[in-house]
């Protein structure tokens, strides 16, 4: 990834371990290891983990400017989440991607997978620009 683009992780990315891996237009992939406060009381990693990686990598895929001085920010309006299957590795990876859309909102995709390529959630979302404050 161009380093031009890199941000500083905003608080709740930096506290569950979420990186950005991968942003360019109409895409991005975040890394997130899996560790043991993400895990839930049965020990498998927790739901909201899954919705919470698809939701920021499907922001990002429809925020992407091409200007690293233009910032892009949206708001979550709708998320659907998915859950396929639970993971064999150690790391997850989601990739979000921009569907369509127009000036005010924008639609996206999103798949979760381990590096042992097991899908393991699918997601929906739609998403409102924020206006430059």
């Amino acid at each position: 990834m161009d380093e031009r683009f890199k941000e500083e992780p905003y608080p709740f990315q930096a506290h569950v371990g979420m990186t950005v891996a991968d942003w360019g237009h109409d895409m991005c992939r975040i890394a997130l290891p899996i560790e043991h406060h993400l895990m839930n009381r049965h020990m498998n990693v927790h739901g909201g983990v899954y919705a919470s990686l698809l939701d920021t990598c499907m922001g990002y895929a429809g925020c992407w400017t091409g200007d690293p001085d233009r910032v892009q920010l949206c708001l979550t309006l709708s998320l659907n989440v998915q859950f396929i299957s639970r993971p064999r590795g150690v790391l997850l990876t989601g990739v979000g991607t921009r569907t369509g859309g127009g000036r005010a909102t924008f639609f996206a995709e999103g798949e979760v997978h381990d590096e042992t390529g097991e899908l393991v959630a699918k997601g929906t979302g739609v998403f409102k620009y924020r206006k430059p404050s």
